[in-house]
Protein backbone atom coordinates (compact mmCIF):
# COMPACT_ATOMS: atom_id res chain seq x y z
CA UNK A 1 0.00 0.00 0.00
CA UNK A 2 0.93 3.52 -0.84
CA UNK A 3 1.94 5.40 2.28
CA UNK A 4 0.16 9.21 2.32
CA UNK A 5 3.40 10.71 2.71
CA UNK A 6 4.13 9.37 -1.09
CA UNK A 7 1.46 12.07 -2.50
CA UNK A 8 3.05 14.93 -1.08
CA UNK A 9 5.29 16.26 -2.85
CA UNK A 10 2.42 15.91 -5.60
CA UNK A 11 0.20 18.16 -3.70
CA UNK A 12 2.86 20.55 -3.52
CA UNK A 13 3.29 20.86 -7.42
CA UNK A 14 -0.84 20.55 -7.55
CA UNK A 15 -0.98 23.89 -5.40
CA UNK A 16 1.74 25.46 -7.99
CA UNK A 17 0.31 24.60 -11.00
CA UNK A 18 -3.15 25.86 -9.61
CA UNK A 19 -1.66 29.35 -8.81
CA UNK A 20 0.16 29.45 -12.28
CA UNK A 21 -2.78 28.55 -14.29
CA UNK A 22 -5.95 30.23 -12.33
CA UNK A 23 -4.04 32.76 -9.25
CA UNK A 24 -3.83 31.77 -5.24
CA UNK A 25 -7.84 31.75 -5.08
CA UNK A 26 -7.78 28.89 -6.97
CA UNK A 27 -5.62 27.25 -4.76
CA UNK A 28 -8.01 28.26 -2.03
CA UNK A 29 -11.14 26.94 -3.67
CA UNK A 30 -9.18 23.44 -4.11
CA UNK A 31 -8.40 23.68 -0.33
CA UNK A 32 -11.94 24.45 0.46
CA UNK A 33 -13.47 21.38 -1.56
CA UNK A 34 -10.98 19.50 0.15
CA UNK A 35 -12.12 20.41 3.66
CA UNK A 36 -15.69 20.24 2.61
CA UNK A 37 -15.51 16.93 1.21
CA UNK A 38 -12.92 15.03 3.61
CA UNK A 39 -13.37 16.60 7.06
CA UNK A 40 -16.92 15.53 8.17
CA UNK A 41 -15.26 13.59 10.79
CA UNK A 42 -13.23 16.31 12.79
CA UNK A 43 -16.54 18.53 12.30
CA UNK A 44 -18.46 15.52 13.82
CA UNK A 45 -16.34 15.05 16.81
CA UNK A 46 -16.48 18.87 17.54
CA UNK A 47 -20.20 18.58 17.09
CA UNK A 48 -20.57 15.69 19.55
CA UNK A 49 -17.58 16.40 22.12
CA UNK A 50 -16.52 20.27 21.71
CA UNK A 51 -13.52 21.47 21.88
CA UNK A 52 -12.61 17.94 23.13
CA UNK A 53 -13.27 16.25 19.65
CA UNK A 54 -10.38 18.31 18.74
CA UNK A 55 -7.82 16.70 21.17
CA UNK A 56 -9.42 13.28 19.93
CA UNK A 57 -9.27 14.46 16.09
CA UNK A 58 -5.53 15.24 15.79
CA UNK A 59 -4.26 12.58 18.53
CA UNK A 60 -5.57 10.11 15.73
CA UNK A 61 -4.33 12.01 12.39
CA UNK A 62 -1.02 13.01 13.73
CA UNK A 63 -0.12 9.97 15.33
CA UNK A 64 -1.28 8.15 11.76
CA UNK A 65 1.22 10.56 10.10
CA UNK A 66 4.32 10.44 12.57
CA UNK A 67 4.62 13.81 13.46
CA UNK A 68 6.65 15.36 16.13
CA UNK A 69 4.06 17.36 18.16
CA UNK A 70 2.34 18.41 21.13
CA UNK A 71 -1.31 18.43 21.77
CA UNK A 72 -2.65 21.15 24.26
CA UNK A 73 -6.45 20.85 25.71
CA UNK A 74 -8.26 22.91 28.34
CA UNK A 75 -11.19 22.12 28.05
CA UNK A 76 -12.74 24.30 30.72
CA UNK A 77 -11.42 27.51 28.83
CA UNK A 78 -12.50 26.38 25.89
CA UNK A 79 -8.64 26.22 24.02
CA UNK A 80 -6.68 23.69 21.83
CA UNK A 81 -3.35 24.07 20.96
CA UNK A 82 -0.70 21.90 18.17
CA UNK A 83 2.63 22.35 18.80
CA UNK A 84 3.93 21.10 15.60
CA UNK A 85 7.50 20.27 16.41
CA UNK A 86 8.53 18.65 13.23
CA UNK A 87 5.33 18.33 10.46
CA UNK A 88 6.54 14.91 8.37
CA UNK A 89 5.08 16.73 4.94
CA UNK A 90 6.87 19.86 5.12
CA UNK A 91 9.57 18.23 6.76
CA UNK A 92 9.73 15.75 3.74
CA UNK A 93 9.53 19.08 1.18
CA UNK A 94 11.81 20.95 2.88
CA UNK A 95 14.16 17.34 2.49
CA UNK A 96 13.69 17.04 -1.16
CA UNK A 97 16.88 18.15 -2.96
CA UNK A 98 14.12 18.02 -7.19
CA UNK A 99 11.90 20.77 -6.12
CA UNK A 100 11.13 23.66 -4.32
CA UNK A 101 8.03 23.24 -1.86
CA UNK A 102 4.81 25.24 -2.78
CA UNK A 103 5.19 28.60 -1.53
CA UNK A 104 2.43 28.79 0.73
CA UNK A 105 2.21 25.40 1.25
CA UNK A 106 1.23 25.00 4.92
CA UNK A 107 -1.50 27.45 4.77
CA UNK A 108 -3.62 24.41 3.56
CA UNK A 109 -3.99 23.63 7.26
CA UNK A 110 -5.57 26.64 7.72
CA UNK A 111 -8.01 26.77 5.37
CA UNK A 112 -9.16 23.40 5.97
CA UNK A 113 -9.10 23.50 9.60
CA UNK A 114 -10.85 26.85 10.24
CA UNK A 115 -13.26 26.37 7.52
CA UNK A 116 -14.73 23.37 9.71
CA UNK A 117 -14.28 24.81 13.26
CA UNK A 118 -15.20 28.36 12.80
CA UNK A 119 -19.07 27.83 12.03
CA UNK A 120 -18.99 25.42 14.96
CA UNK A 121 -18.05 28.26 17.13
CA UNK A 122 -14.43 28.66 17.28
CA UNK A 123 -11.80 31.07 16.46
CA UNK A 124 -8.85 29.86 15.07
CA UNK A 125 -5.31 30.88 14.14
CA UNK A 126 -1.81 29.75 12.87
CA UNK A 127 1.61 30.98 13.93
CA UNK A 128 3.49 29.73 10.43
CA UNK A 129 6.57 31.98 11.42
CA UNK A 130 8.83 28.43 11.75
CA UNK A 131 7.28 26.83 8.79
CA UNK A 132 10.77 27.10 7.31
CA UNK A 133 11.87 24.53 9.92
CA UNK A 134 8.79 22.53 9.37
CA UNK A 135 7.18 23.78 12.96
CA UNK A 136 3.93 25.42 13.58
CA UNK A 137 1.38 26.36 16.36
CA UNK A 138 -2.33 26.21 15.62
CA UNK A 139 -4.27 27.44 17.84
CA UNK A 140 -8.30 26.53 18.61
CA UNK A 141 -10.24 29.02 21.12
CA UNK A 142 -13.88 28.97 21.66
CA UNK A 143 -15.43 32.42 20.46
CA UNK A 144 -16.71 34.79 24.01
Amino acid sequence: MISCTEFIPAYSELFRYLESRDGFEAVVDFWEYLSDQFLGNLKSLVEQKGIRGCWEYWTHTLNEEAADFTLELDEEAGEFNILMRQCPSKGLLLRLGHMQPYHDYCRHCDVLYRRVLEPLGYECSLDMSRCGEAQCVFHVKRKA
